[in-house]
């Protein structure tokens, strides 16, 4: 079943390939157990979609010419490059590339270039994961031959060709990876591979010689040597600073103004921070362990403080600057200088994350606050946290949470004042998709906006900037993306639900208006194949108001007249929410349910992405993980489903959500009978500085004993399955260590997997899953008889 859903997905799935700002071509793959395909051409200019060429009448020309059946529903290929108007069509079959004139009926082989020619990249580059099978061919035009290495995601190289003087390879590769060429002399040429084909020209004039990067100084009238501030000018060099005064100065952080009168350069303390140990008890190339090192800031620990600090180039000399709005910085961020290079910004955001600014910086030293954001709990500043500044340099676009919801603002950048409120209501801003700063437009993805849906699905908005004439573009019921034409005139807009397969429409981009459908919705057609789909449910949260928005998938083989014990997979991390909201094939197979589990997962009030109130019930109190709002909901859900046992209720999830498992015996071990939690950091001092400090706050204090699973571990009640791995250098091993040194000490039963050699999420390693599957099983049991 879990390939039948990936492949009605695949077929859903349109991935463009523009050949014009109004056409482009895909290739439908049919879900049906033949594999067919099809090569569709959509012009939006005639709102239509048609195949791309006739595929019978190639399909037999192709037979013709290489002698061997050619199926014209399942062609021998899977790329193409095609004219605008679709008249050839040129596609690579056995090694040979071939076009075909679709009106004339006629078929040859082609002698010219076939895919897209990449050009050099960066010498430091590494391959990406997640891109579309494509193929790569090496021409090599030199008197050499060359040798043709892959490099993986960690910068290791490894030879996979040797391309002879005069010849060409082709290679299979995928879509982002990076392959380096290289001479006998040691000449070398770096390159990603693009969607579809590609080929690299080797040639003499092609190869691009590894040189070492020039200092960024060098060239600078103001640069940085040895920790100290230099200005270079007829009368030579001359040293502006004494770094032992205030910290070292940063050569990669030197601003100079437009006219070149003036200059920020960046003065820094270093962090100094905790020391993370991890002993490796298995390494591979020796018997004896090897400890491991690594700098690991923890809550509380010294971080780095920087602080910008003003030149005047002709004088030689510092201008005094007060500090006081940014003493103590968490990040600061580059933003430039005025275009009449009369000020300096940066972006400041504060330890604790209570407050963020934008500061300008003036010729004289004068300070201030453009932007002044703050809040009595925290900004959520990892991912609301955005600006831009007008081509002009009198505007800036900043958003805020200030009113309880996620907003963009229009500000005026000279005065700082606000001229507009450019998005309001009971809804979020997610993200910023474009800026049209001459049409005074912006197109936003929003959640929340459409009544009576679910408020985590993401439409796409268009409003001006003075506030007027909010457009939503997108619309159907379910969980949208977007993807633009090159000049943004259009939108292929699809969307679906956990429920629904996606549906794909052509649409205009400025009215939203439907141009032509690429896609159908062809869930009957897999509801009619036996597919189960996840069931969307809604309950009221722990105030009994708030709705709580999750999904339930029966077990499979389900029987109504049976019990089944349930498993909810938690992952309350503040950062995001965690239910899909997207068609996801598997979640109705996923192993859960095939063990004869009820799964459900879903996101309570803590997590993000609704309102800002929702949000700060997790400020200090990530202990609370949304819990009473789990409870809640999954009563509801059992209220009306008999076959859902409360008795029988499991929990399980990794690091944050690792936390949150084990915080569901020890503080409500009432409800929940067992839990497995991997990875956890189970005292949110002993993790990572930037994550828990976001939403725990700094200084440290006793709110972070207070939500300590390690404190409060004689609490305990119910089945613990802990997993760890030695190598975990995400969150600190010790955290579960420490809990398991309490329970030890509570004379609290519990079960512990440590896992050599392992590192973050162990516990989802295969064996890691059997043993938790194993745990459940023994604990909770399977589908009983009622009655």
């Amino acid at each position: 079943m879990t390939s039948l859903a990936h492949r009605y997905l695949a077929q859903a799935t349109v991935r463009p390939h523009w050949l014009s700002p109004s056409t482009f071509w895909y290739l439908r793959t049919s879900a049906s157990s033949d594999n067919a395909k099809e090569f569709l051409f959509v012009d939006a200019e005639t709102s239509s979609r048609r195949p791309a060429f006739d595929h019978a009448n190639l399909a037999a020309d192709l037979a013709k010419h290489t002698g061997q059946d050619v199926n014209p529903s399942s062609l021998p290929f899977s790329w193409i490059e095609l004219d605008p108007n679709a008249a050839a069509v040129r596609f690579r079959c056995m090694e040979t590339v071939f076009q075909y004139q679709d009106g004339e009926g006629k078929l040859e082989v082609w002698e010219g270039d076939f895919g897209t020619k990449l050009e050099p990249i960066a010498s430091d580059a590494v391959s990406e994961n997640g891109g579309q099978e494509t193929g790569l061919t090496v021409i090599n035009k030199t008197t050499s031959a060359a040798k043709v290495y892959w490099i993986n995601s960690e910068g290791e190289a490894f030879e996979y060709a040797t391309v002879q003087a005069g010849g060409e390879t082709r290679l299979g590769t995928y879509a982002g990876h990076v392959w380096r060429v290289e001479s006998d002399d040691g000449k070398s040429a770096v390159y990603r591979a693009v969607e579809g084909e590609g080929f690299i020209v080797v040639d003499m004039e092609g190869w691009k010689v590894s040189e070492e990067q020039i200092e960024a100084t060098q060239d600078r009238a103001i640069f940085v040597r040895d920790g100290d501030v230099w200005i270079r000018d007829d009368d030579g060099e001359h040293q502006i600073t004494t770094s032992a005064s205030g910290g070292r100065y940063d050569a990669d952080r030197a601003f100079v103004s437009p006219d070149g009168r003036f200059a920020t350069v960046w003065q820094f303390t270093p962090e100094e921070g905790y020391t993370l140990n991890l002993v490796e008890s298995t390494p591979k190339d020796q018997l004896q362990p090897k400890l491991k090192t690594r700098t690991y800031l923890k809550p509380g620990d010294k971080m780095r403080v920087d602080r910008p600090r003003m030149f005047e180039m002709q004088g030689k000399k510092e201008i005094p600057t007060e500090s006081t709005l940014f003493q103590n910085p968490y990040s600061m961020k580059d933003i430039g200088w005025s275009k009449d290079g009369e000020e300096y910004r940066f972006e400041y955001s504060e330890r604790g994350q209570k407050n963020l600014r934008i500061i300008g910086m003036n010729r004289q030293g004068a300070v201030r606050a453009i932007v002044d954001e703050s809040s009595d709990t925290f900004i959520d500043y990892f991912q609301k946290s955005y600006w831009a500044v007008s081509p002009d340099d009198t505007e800036l676009l900043w958003t805020s949470e200030r009113d309880g919801w996620n907003h963009l603002y229009l500000y005026d950048f000279k005065t700082g004042k606000v001229k507009a409120q450019v998005t309001k209501g009971e809804w979020v801003v997610k993200k910023v998709e474009k800026v049209d700063w001459t049409t005074r437009q912006i197109w936003l993805t929003v959640c929340g906006i459409i009544p009576n849906q679910d408020p985590y699905y993401e439409h796409l908005v268009r409003v001006n900037l003075d506030s007027t004439e909010m457009t939503i573009l997108t619309s159907g019921d379910g969980n949208h993306t977007s993807t633009w034409s090159p000049d943004n005139r259009y939108l292929i807009d699809s969307w679906s639900r956990v429920d629904q397969l996606p549906i794909t429409v052509l649409r205009e981009a400025s009215s939203g208006a439907e141009i032509v459908a690429l896609e159908a919705d062809a869930t009957p057609d897999l509801l009619a194949e036996g597919w189960v789909p996840p069931e969307i449910f809604t309950a009221p949260g722990r105030d009994n108001e708030t709705p709580i928005h999750g999904i339930i998938v029966p077990p499979q083989d389900f029987d109504s007249s049976k019990t089944y014990p349930i498993i909810e997979d938690i992952y309350a991390g503040p950062h995001d929410f965690f239910t899909p909201k997207s068609f996801t094939p598997e979640l109705s197979e996923h192993e859960v349910t095939a063990r004869g589990f009820v799964l459900v997962k879903l996101d309570g009030m803590g997590t993000n992405w609704r309102s800002k109130a929702f949000h700060d019930v997790c400020h200090k109190n990530l202990k609370d993980g949304g819990i009473p709002d789990r409870i809640s909901w999954i009563k509801a859900a059992a209220a009306t489903r008999p076959w859902m046992h409360l008795a029988r209720l499991g929990i399980y999830g990794g690091s944050a959500g690792g936390q949150n498992a084990a915080a569901a015996l020890i503080f409500h071990g009432d409800f929940y009978k067992a839990a497995a939690a991997d990875c956890g950091c189970h005292d949110n001092r002993l993790d990572k500085l930037w994550w828990n400090e976001q939403w725990m706050g700094w200084p440290v204090e006793e709110s972070y004993a207070a939500n300590s699973n390690v404190v409060h571990a004689k609490q305990l009640t119910g089945k613990l399955l802990l997993t760890v791995g030695e190598l975990d250098d995400n969150v600190d091993p010790a955290s579960t260590l420490q809990l398991v040194k309490a329970l030890n000490e509570a004379e609290k039963d519990y079960e512990m997997l440590l896992m050599p050699g392992k590192g973050h999420g162990a516990g989802d390693s295969e064996y890691g899953r059997r043993r938790r599957w194993e745990f459940f099983g023994r604990w909770l049991g399977g589908g009983r008889s009622r009655g």
